[in-house]
């Protein structure tokens, strides 16, 4: 119990710092739906949890742990590009947990780099200017925890819609049952599933 006690608490501060139930699932890797369930004190009802909170934390605080998971990340995109044969043009970094993996995989597959921030509130995010183009581009999706798959989905329908063609998803871990997402195949290189229950 503790442990949803101090997940509600950080959940709470986020919250008073003004973010959005959607920022915050994004923050602490958990489903809108379970941030929405821990601040309306649920918790604190007999009932099953609904969710696995991901924390990379031991990976995130150096740079030469990340770059190994990128180069697993990168041997994942090499695997189904051969398999499946296509070629990538650009490699997309999903704000803001997603950028960090997709500049290190763009450096070790030798690739654009392209920078998208979902918006919270709209259904469209922002390609950055500051970094490539997504029109006319295979676009491999980076991000580091899927939970329901929507900021994958939109990221999808909005890179499409800018004349770019998702060709494959590859997530650091995935709470996801599914293995594409609007038809885009989704490889992760960890999958939870809750197992059981009440």
């Amino acid at each position: 119990m503790k442990s949803i006690e101090e997940l509600y608490k950080r959940a709470l501060e986020l919250k008073n710092k003004g973010m959005s139930d959607k920022e915050i699932s994004t923050e602490l890797h958990l489903s809108v739906n379970t941030v929405t369930w821990l601040l309306s004190k649920e918790f604190l009802k007999e009932g099953a949890v609904q969710d696995v909170k991901i924390g990379w934390r031991s990976v995130g605080v150096f740079g030469s742990r990340m770059i190994s998971i990128a180069e697993i990340m990168s041997d994942i995109i090499r695997e189904e590009m051969n398999k499946n044969s296509f070629e990538v043009d650009s490699i997309l970094g999903i704000a803001i947990n997603g950028i960090p993996y997709a500049t290190l995989v763009s450096y070790l597959m030798d690739k654009e780099l392209i920078v998208y921030r979902p918006h919270p509130a709209r259904k469209e995010g922002v390609f950055s200017s500051n970094f490539a183009s997504v029109e006319g581009k295979r676009v491999v999706i980076i991000d580091d925890v899927a939970s329901t798959g929507e900021t994958m989905r939109r990221t999808i329908t909005d890179v499409t819609k800018e004349g770019g063609k998702p060709v494959l998803c590859v997530l650091l871990a995935s709470k996801m049952s599914v293995n594409d997402l609007n038809g885009v195949p989704v490889r992760s290189l960890i999958r939870t599933q809750v197992i059981g229950g009440s």
